[in-house]
């Protein structure tokens, strides 16, 4: 009966409220919803008289769903239900404001917002523009020149950067792509303030799980930290750089803070197996069935930072033709796009099953562009000559299969994913790849292998910190 009553009071109060001030309803339409859900708790009352083994699991769902349905709409750029994919945790209902993409919602006018009593202007700043967050899709804006702001860590600062992503070092002679800042439609981003980040982040452990595009973040985030630190000391790395090369595994410990940021690495985030083929020969294949082993090492994270995608776009991936398992079967044939979704199933039903989710944060960033021309990475795709965002929308990539396929596994999921959109705003990006400034000295010519996949650091992944510094500030305020 609990569960019957927390089901009513969503209805009766949450409801009305949220309806009337929802734009993309109108009051009919309002009217009937509310009475749908009236009746369908009616029919979970009388489940529950005649069955008592799921009762409050039923109502719980059914009231989230609800809720969800009533309140929120996807928008343009997204194609998937919000179901219970969070942007904000909340220890009451689990997810507060769904976001895969970009859910919408409209809001008091600042001038009739109420201002919290007993705080000075400054705080009164911060609670307003948390409050303009918490209803913006910060995933959907442009890039902006700003020559006010300092990049969250000089050029030569920070002595974490893998030399592939020091595009300072590797001698790139122009910096104007540090000059643009991501500006949603509709709010501002807070600017990321390492020591406040630092104290969310206290006691606790921060994992990056994916291909080298989150280890591209996770430097960036480690780098944006360190710069808070008066004592750089006080940072420290848990292993070498030849164990993170071999083993797949980096770690810093902020000592202050008694708080880690990891990077595990797991390109598919299934696991990758080796065979016996007919003639006794080892080969590789990806079990699409499995969860890489390197799970063990982060189920228990506060927060986990997942992503897959550039790794399913190789050749080998691509083609599909004997790689791909699914228990003792290897396919001969497999769609790469069957073979993603499998995968990510796979993961989800790991998530779900092993991640308690009233302790672990789970996010997932989603695909960053690449901005090959006339070919790619293997045969003489470039962007070396790319030293300004995209402006126009018409010139941008379609909206990558990979992201639909993730968003509709998302949407089934129990477990409150944290979807960290970044796909349209890398699009945009053209300009920030290491190019032919991938390495220190070597000879650097047009016709040399260029990286238009992964991002120069300082750059653009100090953006997605942004976001997600932002995102956990919702949360913690």
């Amino acid at each position: 009966m609990a569960s019957l009553k927390n089901l009513f009071f969503s209805l009766t109060h949450h409801l009305p409220r949220t309806l009337s001030s929802s734009c993309s309803l109108s009051k009919p339409r309002t009217h009937i919803l509310l009475i749908v859900s009236l009746l369908l708790s009616l029919i979970i009352f009388s489940a529950s008289q005649t069955s008592h083994s799921r009762p409050a699991i039923l109502a719980s769902t059914v009231a989230s769903r609800l809720l969800f349905a009533a309140t929120s709409f996807i928008s343009p750029f997204s194609s998937v239900s919000p179901s219970n994919t969070c942007l904000v945790l909340d220890s009451e209902s689990n997810c507060t404001l769904s976001s895969i993409a970009a859910i919408e919602r409209t809001t008091t006018p600042d001038r009739e917002r109420p201002r919290k009593d007993h705080v000075d202007d400054d705080d009164q700043e911060s609670y307003d523009m948390v409050n303009n967050l918490s209803s913006c899709d910060i995933f959907d804006g442009n890039w902006v020149v700003d020559d006010d702001s300092d990049p969250l860590y000089p050029h030569g600062s920070c002595p974490f950067i893998d030399d592939a992503f020091n595009c300072h070092k590797n001698g790139r002679p122009d910096s104007d792509y540090l000059r643009y800042k991501w500006r949603p439609h509709g709010c501002q981003i807070p600017r990321f303030d390492g020591k406040k980040m630092l104290e969310m982040l206290r006691g606790k452990r921060l994992v990056f799980v994916g291909d080298s595009l989150n280890r591209n973040m996770w430097e960036s985030l480690v780098c944006a930290l360190r710069e808070s630190l008066k004592d750089k000391s006080r940072l420290y790395e848990v292993s070498g750089r030849r164990q993170f090369r071999t083993q797949g595994f980096f770690s810093f410990k902020f000592r202050d803070y008694k708080c880690s940021i990891d990077f595990i690495k797991s390109p598919f985030l299934v696991q990758e197996w080796k065979i016996l083929d007919k003639a006794g020969s080892r080969r590789e294949t990806l079990r699409l069935d499995m969860i890489q082993g390197s799970s063990s090492k982060y189920y228990d994270a506060d927060i986990i930072i997942f992503n897959t995608g550039h790794w399913w776009t190789h050749h080998k991936t691509f083609k599909g033709n004997n790689y791909f398992q699914e228990g003792s079967h290897v396919y001969n044939r497999l769609e790469v796009t069957e073979a993603y979704m499998k995968a990510l199933r796979t993961w989800a039903q790991w998530v779900d099953e092993n991640v308690d989710s009233n302790r672990t944060r789970v996010f997932f960033r989603g695909y960053s562009a690449s901005h090959f021309r006339k070919g790619q990475w293997s045969n003489g795709g470039y962007c070396h000559e790319e030293t300004k965002p995209i402006t126009n929308d018409s010139s941008i990539a379609p909206y990558p299969w990979m992201m639909r396929i993730l968003e509709s596994v998302i949407a089934e999921m129990k477990t409150p994913v944290f979807y960290l959109n970044i796909t349209k705003m890398t699009d945009y990006r053209q300009d920030g790849h290491p190019s032919i400034y991938r390495k220190p000295d070597i000879r650097r010519s047009p016709g040399m292998i260029q990286d238009c996949s992964h991002w120069c650091l300082p750059g653009v992944p100090d953006s997605w910190n942004q976001l997600l510094y932002a995102t956990l500030l919702i949360s913690h305020t």
